[in-house]
């Protein structure tokens, strides 16, 4: 697969050199008709699907825009769109002459409407919120108009900050009765305190939006101009700008160079909300999480204030290159005072993208499970930093504590890098075809496994749900078609059957002043290696288990512009033939959860979950929002149980982390934290039950030969 790229991309650079030198200067003044320009091309030689630029994508593209834009309808009004409507059919036209005169109007629009709020809002928070009268709020945005007028646009936002307000207010009540009861001596407030303070949260709350709206600049917006159109491709073909690149790389790896802080804006400055465990800022104790960056500087350099500055202008000063000495001066939360701490930069792992595994204990036997967040890799040193290998380490780890089956838990696993899935996949196969994967122009190519050695050969669960994707679907396909795992989890996976790959923009330019982003672009398709699709079908669970999202539309299906499902001819491959009894087990596991009182009561909390997500209006009448709210905890109060499960497993969490990180209370809370969540996890405890009765043939010799003997 790569090297079908590597040529598209060589094929694609000589094309697109020879094509500009003839049309357009690279010095081009104008960098947002050059990214089209660009964009145009990329997508017209390299996408997977081609696509007609015609009126009826035309007004695709301006149904995405607007909807990217304005989703709740809070700022264009009518008249607006009335204007904005001659220009629906007109928009691939000038997408074709770059042209960009539809999107001029929109911004300098968006931003006249988003100043207009800002002014009104003030005269809002003024005016006295009644709870007492009966009113409702449409929160059903998809089939919203767009207000009339200034005045309903006005009671619009009146309504969205008395909704915002009702539920504070409530919190505050509870709260306040609450600690009436623990102290006799608590002073009581009125209900208009009580109706001050829930409205300073909210007004505090919107200021902090708007702080961050007018943050974006010109370029964040035309961004999402720009990707009205790529996603018309298909949902996963995407532009970064480069800021959304950088933080692309961060997630497909897991690390980065910097102090190890999350960051936030906050009252015009950069608040630190989560200092992470192993990084620099952890390791040196001197700066906490509430603490606030006013200035950023490098030794012996004036500082830069950051007060009042964009997020990701400030993020670019604080970040750089491991080693590096860059000077934070901060407001201390604790007592308003103000210091600078020279931090030396280091690489900080994302710990939580990471696997980690536990060992299970039921009846005397011992099971081991690795949790995959996602099939990480650092494209820059894979060697280092590679899921796979990681696995292969965990895997190494159990085995050495005699585990007699193993549960890959890949729930929630959106995917990741395609090559990290073929190698992992080999740890439980000899050797044979993986994943089949076509590209432009029907070319098909077949990643295969082939290193004979299998790292685990016993009993093998993956679990899965909604929301595992791509890698994961390749994964738990590929070792359902060889018969080798039991799949267990809800009724399909996510649905993705497409491959991704990155191109960094500024590699067809050259001498270019500017960053023009990169563009992750639908390559190629994948298919089993029996030759189906995960496209839109997703990988069916060979027992299907009830969750709170079983009957809400999750997945490819429900995306927009999704590629079409279809199959291929099957790749040879002969199955694992080591199970003893598979069948069986998946037959009676099916039964156990048919028959579960537990799974059931999930099943019904999945169908009245879903019901009351149909629900798009609310009372804004306090006495009627209280009698909803005691209506829905008397029905809730039957799913008590699927709170209080507890599986009774015994878990010994294992950690290849240093002792310096293991003895931390931030350690030992984290991991406490997934402990309480094992423990409650009724999906691990059938995955058990499945490896308790699973017998490979291996194992059943053994103990046939054991009795003869």
């Amino acid at each position: 697969m790569k090297k079908i790229f590597i040529t598209f991309f060589i094929s694609i650079t000589f094309l697109l050199i020879s094509w500009k030198y003839n049309e357009v200067k690279f010095d081009d003044p104008n960098k947002d008709k050059l990214l089209i320009e660009l964009l145009k091309y990329v997508l017209e030689k390299g996408h997977y699907q081609s696509q007609d630029i015609n009126d009826e994508l035309s007004k695709k593209v301006y149904r995405s825009y607007l909807d990217m834009i304005d989703p709740q309808k809070k700022y264009f009004l009518s008249s607006d769109l009335k204007e904005f409507k001659k220009y629906e059919k007109a928009i691939d036209d000038q997408w074709l002459s770059y042209d960009l005169t539809f999107f001029n109007l929109t911004y300098e629009r968006l931003i006249q409407r988003i100043n207009e709020v800002e002014m009104f809002l003030p005269s809002l928070f003024k005016t006295s919120f009644v709870f007492d009268i009966e009113e409702n709020i449409n929160v059903d945005f998809e089939n919203l108009t767009f207000s009339k007028n200034d005045k309903e646009r006005k009671d619009r936002w009146r309504k969205q900050l008395k909704f915002s307000m009702l539920d504070l207010y409530d919190i505050k009540i509870l709260d306040q009765n609450k600690s009436i009861e623990l102290n006799e001596n608590y002073v009581r407030k009125s209900n208009s305190e009580l109706l001050e303070e829930s409205l300073k949260i909210v007004n505090d709350n919107i200021n902090d939006i708007f702080d961050l709206m007018n943050d974006l600049q010109r370029k964040d917006w035309f961004s999402n101009y720009v990707n009205s159109f790529v996603n018309q491709y298909d949902p996963h073909t995407t532009y970064f700008k480069p800021e959304d690149k950088d933080r692309f790389d961060v997630n497909i790896s897991g690390r980065f160079d910097g102090i190890g802080a999350r960051l936030q804006k906050r009252d015009g400055g950069i608040e630190i909300v989560q200092i992470i465990l192993g990084g620099p800022l952890w390791k040196d104790k001197k700066i906490e999480a509430g603490d606030e960056i006013i200035k950023v500087g490098e030794p012996g350099e004036e500082p830069v204030n950051v007060i009042g500055m964009r997020i990701d202008d400030a993020i670019k000063l604080i970040k750089g290159p491991k080693g590096t000495v860059v000077e934070l001066t901060v407001r201390r939360k604790t007592d308003n005072e103000i210091k600078t701490f020279p931090i030396t930069r280091d690489e900080v792992v994302l710990e939580e993208s990471y696997a980690k595994s536990t060992l299970i204990k039921k009846d005397n036997k011992t099971f081991g499970l690795i949790t995959l967040p996602k099939f990480y890799v650092d494209f820059n040193d894979s060697k280092e930093i590679n899921c796979a290998s990681d696995v292969k380490k965990e895997i190494i780890n159990l085995k050495k504590e005699g585990i007699e089956g193993l549960v890959l838990d890949l729930r929630n696993n959106g995917g990741g890098a395609l090559q990290t899935v073929v190698d992992m996949t080999g740890l439980f196969i000899e050797t044979g075809p993986i994943v089949q994967v076509k590209s432009i122009g029907n070319r098909k190519k077949v990643l295969f496994d082939k290193d004979p050695s299998v790292l685990w050969d016993g009993p093998l669960v993956i679990l899965v749900n909604q929301m595992s994707a791509s890698a994961s679907e390749i994964m738990a396909a590929a070792l359902q078609d060889y018969e080798r795992a039991v799949v267990i989890g809800s009724d399909n996976t996510f649905g993705k059957g497409t491959v991704q790959n990155v191109l960094d923009l500024n590699r067809f330019l050259s001498n270019s002043d500017f960053d023009l982003g990169a563009l992750k672009i639908t390559t190629e398709k994948f298919y089993r290696i029996n030759g189906g699709s995960v496209q839109l079908k997703g990988v069916e669970s060979d027992i299907v288990t009830p969750n709170t999202y079983s009957h809400i539309e999750i997945g490819e299906a429900d995306e927009k512009n999704p590629l079409k499902w279809d199959q291929i001819d099957k790749a040879p491959f002969i199955k694992w033939d080591g199970y003893y009894n598979l069948e069986s087990v998946i037959n009676d596991s099916k039964l156990r959860v048919s028959k579960n009182e537990l799974f059931n009561l999930i099943d019904q909390n999945a169908k009245w979950f879903s019901e009351r997500r149909e629900n798009k209006s609310y009372s804004l009448n306090y006495d009627t929002f209280k009698s909803k709210q005691k209506n829905d905890k008397l029905k809730l109060k039957k799913f008590d149980k699927i709170k209080d499960y507890n599986n009774n497993l015994n878990f010994n969490l294992m950690s290849d982390k240093s002792s310096k990180i293991k003895d931390t209370d931030e350690y030992k809370e984290s991991r406490k934290r997934w402990h309480n969540r094992l423990k409650s996890d009724i999906y691990i405890d059938e995955s058990i039950n499945i490896l308790l009765n699973l017998k490979t043939k291996k194992i059943e010799n053994n103990n046939i030969l054991a009795k003869v003997g």
